[in-house]
């Protein structure tokens, strides 16, 4: 009852919007239906008003809005039954387990790496493994690899384990929003027997662990708006900071997670905005719950995700594939790293033997050898590429413009200052001129020219430090250089393109006649030998926890942006998504293989298409209805309600989770969906609970009643039955292929665009 009371108190503070209409303490009876928490519907028939307040009735809603425990324990079961089921099978790595596996391996054994997403979701994955034995000594070298006799159970379990959760939280929020059994059961029957989710959450990825935490916020989000009349109890604190510290989470598993941060984010404004309105709240309220929305929502997420950030730089302190992508400042702390306490001096002097690393990712090091370019690829000089590995070729000597004789005391290079670099294993000098670059044909070639360091004007580079002024010295790792061409006014790049195999399919290197300051024409000084200065401690020049986190966004933010699609790789389209138009290979491809293929079960999913747009004709009737005063039954307004409410919350999750990958360049994936799926079932228990319970509108009593429990029969069965044509895509297909008789899948291409 104090639930019910305290929901109906909420409602009224958000939903009054004339001053004039404003209450100080608002009853039951003017409650009007919220965004989260609707009310549930008469029980007594259309005709029969709400009661106002009985403690019959009370109980009776109160009993509704809890959820059933044996339900929600049959939810429970199937769950993790359906998801932990041939857990172990196949036993070979599949799909990108061969990258998440690995990096699982790269954390137990505290070895550096580098990948696009956050680290949260490949350090629990790693801690799954290290707790139930494995060792990190698998090599994850590709898909369809044996893992034979190590311990890969555990992690597949861990993502098997949260996957579980997911229609359990799902019951649980559409039962908070709808206030109905009926329309949980129906969104959590959907996603139980859903074939993609439960192979999504049976490998070692990071899909399930972030829908985790996706689901964990929404459901804190629904449950701390229900708590909006006890604020500052303890129930009301534990669904806040539980709601920041998942916000956390899902976004240091993905930066996907900040589509959810969004939608909790529009959800605390329209809160905060109910609350500015309650005039029975001063001012000083209204700041006591801005500060603790700021507090729970702002500063907890932020301290998490520092916080697993500073526990992956403290693992990860061994020197290992990674340490390419990030600058020389950033490698100089991982042991083993040639940088790690060393020394050298800390100012860039002429006589110098340097390395040079582009600062793009994958940039590389400027290096050289005595292969030539080929015939027909600008002048027949030495190639100038970038090297992605350290290597003896990538040293340069720095030389004055002229062929003077170095001083005693040795001549520091500043911002503004002529240079020759010289190949210290070729001795010619980095060179540019009007040909063509080799791939990038709008600049010009870099090459390797003369004899002995003798060359002609065409070597000479100007030295400029970014963001520097006429004077300022270059300094060793810190300072970000650009290498600007005397003659012709271009600026020293790495395109980032890869050379054909008479380049060694190494980097090419150009000479851009743009000059915005990119990362591609942006370098800095590596290592540095000049035995006439002395040195310093590299680990003086260590960045700060602040430099490295900023680094290493900033290095995950152009990973991101980088990944395009290969030649020959199938690039999915958002539109292809909620159509179920085509699935992904995770495992075999012949007959003596166990084939895994990810599909939505096709029934499901095209249930929830065609819910979408059943959801968007039934909100807009209902809202003209309501617009032009049709009067309406309290059935009818309680459904509008929950349709708008709730239901508009969870079309909104979908939107956010959806549209943006519209506009997103970087290549795209089927399982990239799945977050938004979970919406759009959510959404559709929602609509077709109201659908059926609108059946009185066609037919009287007890037909009305016939049909709801029939059509709630029939749904059930459709996806049960569906689940058993399509339940070997999860579970393993093996012997004749799809189109060959006696295939366990015969008949079932429905689409030709699928591939099982």
């Amino acid at each position: 009852m104090a639930k019910e009371e305290c929901v109906s108190l909420w409602h009224n503070a958000r939903e009054t919007s004339s001053v004039r209409n404003r209450k100080v303490s608002p009853s039951a009876e003017q409650t009007h239906q919220s965004v989260t928490a609707p009310v549930s519907k008469n029980k007594q028939g259309d005709q029969t008003p709400s009661s106002n307040g009985s403690p019959a009735d009370l109980s009776a809603r109160t009993r509704a809005d809890s959820p059933n425990i044996l339900l929600l324990i049959l939810v429970t079961g199937l769950s993790f039954a359906t998801r932990l089921y041939k857990i172990t099978d196949p036993p070979h790595v599949c799909w990108d387990e061969t990258h998440f596996g690995k990096m699982g391996s790269y954390y137990i054994n505290r070895t550096f790496f580098f990948d696009v997403h956050p680290p949260l979701g490949k350090m629990l994955i790693a801690l799954a493994g290290y707790m139930t034995g494995y060792d990190g000594t698998f090599p994850f070298v590709k898909p369809g690899d044996k893992y034979e006799h190590h311990n890969y159970w555990g992690m597949r379990g861990f993502c098997a384990v949260l996957g579980s959760f997911l229609p359990v939280f799902a019951f649980l929020i559409v039962q908070e929003l709808s206030r109905s059994q009926n329309a949980a059961v129906i969104a959590a029957t959907l996603l139980l027997f859903d074939t993609g989710c439960i192979t999504i959450s049976q490998y070692i990825l990071l899909d399930p662990i972030l829908m985790f935490f996706i689901m964990v916020a929404v459901l804190s989000m629904v449950k701390f708006n229900q708590q909006s009349c006890r604020p500052f109890t303890a129930s009301w604190w534990l669904w806040l900071m539980l709601c920041g510290a998942a916000l956390a989470g899902a976004l240091g598993v993905k930066f996907v997670g900040l589509f959810v941060i969004l939608l909790v984010g529009l959800n605390t404004v329209g809160d905060l905005w109910g609350v500015l309105g309650d005039l029975s709240l001063s001012l000083m309220d209204v700041a006591k719950h801005f500060l603790a929305r700021v507090v729970g929502l702002i500063l907890l997420p932020l301290l998490l995700y520092g916080t697993i950030f500073a526990v992956h730089f403290v693992l990860l302190n061994k020197s290992g594939p990674g340490d390419g992508f990030f600058s020389s400042a950033f490698q100089s702390r991982l042991i083993g790293n040639n940088l790690y306490n060393a020394s050298m001096p800390e100012y860039l002097a002429y006589g110098s033997v340097i390395t040079v690393k582009n600062l793009r990712i994958a940039g590389g090091y400027l290096h050289s050898h005595w292969h030539l370019y080929p015939e027909g690829v600008g002048a027949k000089q030495q190639q100038v590429t970038a090297y992605l590995h350290k290597d003896y070729n990538n040293m340069w000597l720095v030389r004055k413009p002229g062929n003077e004789t170095p001083s005693e005391t040795p001549d520091l290079v500043r911002h503004g200052d002529l240079i020759r670099l010289e190949h210290k294993e070729t001795t010619r000098n980095l060179h540019s001129h009007l040909h063509q670059a080799p791939l990038t044909k709008k600049h010009f070639q870099v090459t390797g020219y003369g004899v002995n360091g003798m060359g002609d004007a065409n070597d000479l580079w100007k030295v400029e430090v970014c963001g520097g002024r006429k004077g300022d010295l270059v300094k060793v790792l810190r300072s970000k250089v650009r290498f600007l061409h005397k003659a012709t006014g271009c600026v020293l790049y790495s395109s980032g393109k890869t050379l054909p195999k008479w380049g060694w399919e190494q980097v090419e290197v150009t000479c851009s006649p743009y000059l915005k300051e990119t990362p591609s024409s942006q370098w800095n000084i590596e290592d540095h030998i000049n035995p006439r200065l002395p040195n310093i401690s590299i680990s003086l020049l260590k960045p700060n926890f602040l430099e490295i986190l900023l680094e290493s966004h900033i290095v995950m933010i152009r990973g991101n942006s980088g990944l395009k699609p290969k030649d020959n790789e199938m690039n999915s389209k958002p539109w292809h998504w909620p159509i179920n138009y085509q699935g992904l290979r995770f495992s075999g491809v012949n007959e003596t293989e166990n084939r895994i293929y990810l599909l939505g079960n096709p029934v499901v999913w095209w249930i929830n298409l065609a819910s979408l747009g059943l959801y968007l004709i039934m909100v807009a009737v209902a809202s003209v209805a309501i617009q032009r005063g049709i009067p309406l039954q309290q059935k009818r307004m309680e459904h509008s309600d929950v349709l708008r409410g709730g239901g508009g919350l969870l079309f909104l999750g979908w939107l956010l989770h959806y549209i943006p990958f519209y506009v997103m360049g970087r290549v795209l994936y089927y399982h990239h969906y799945f977050p938004a799926m979970l919406f759009s079932t959510m959404l559709t228990g929602v609509t077709l609970d109201i659908l059926l319970r609108s059946a009185d509108l066609l037919l009287c009593q007890p037909y009305s009643d016939w049909l709801q429990k029939g059509g709630q029969m029939g749904l059930l069965f459709t996806v049960l039955y569906s689940f058993h044509l399509f339940h070997p895509l999860s579970y393993g297909m093996t012997g004749p292929l799809a189109h060959q008789p006696g295939s366990a899948m015969a008949g079932l291409k429905w689409m030709d665009s699928w591939e099982f």
